[in-house]
């Protein structure tokens, strides 16, 4: 899965933050934990798609966090500040299917939506400061 350049990269950020605005409301309201762990992972997912599609590199077709940030070429903070992803990770099945585990709560729900605009944000601002133009980390 590849998508070109600049334009690429922005359409990846602007999905992750779409994810990241709807699982806050999710959050907010109280019902739908599952559903906001689940936009909380694919938002980081699609940000770190975005920051391998600016830095040239080939996006893989996997929901793996640390793998996908493991493919970050060196220099980009996100490799440095979130060395463990897993939990989220496991988001994006855990909160979808039915398995032998706990069904979210609105704890999980808060540390996945908070750990996801952290790492959203971190993104953001470091596509900011590689010259993508309205990647600031807010939104």
């Amino acid at each position: 899965m590849s998508h070109e350049g600049e334009a690429g990269s922005s359409r990846w950020l602007d999905h992750a933050t779409s994810d990241l605005e709807a699982a806050a409301v999710l959050l907010a309201s109280d019902v739908g934990a599952g559903a906001a762990c689940f936009l909380a992972q694919q938002s980081v997912e699609k940000a770190l798609k975005g920051a391998l599609v600016h830095a040239g590199a080939d996006v893989p077709r996997i929901h793996n966090l640390d793998t996908l940030r493991n493919l970050l070429p060196d220099g980009w903070a996100a490799k440095e500040e979130f060395p463990d992803l897993a939990e989220l990770t496991a988001w994006a099945i855990e909160s979808r299917y039915p398995g032998d585990w706990p069904q979210p709560s609105i704890d999980d729900a808060r540390t996945a939506v908070d750990v996801a605009r952290a790492v959203v944000a971190s993104i953001a601002d470091e596509l900011a400061a590689r010259g993508l133009e309205g990647s600031d980390g807010e939104g």
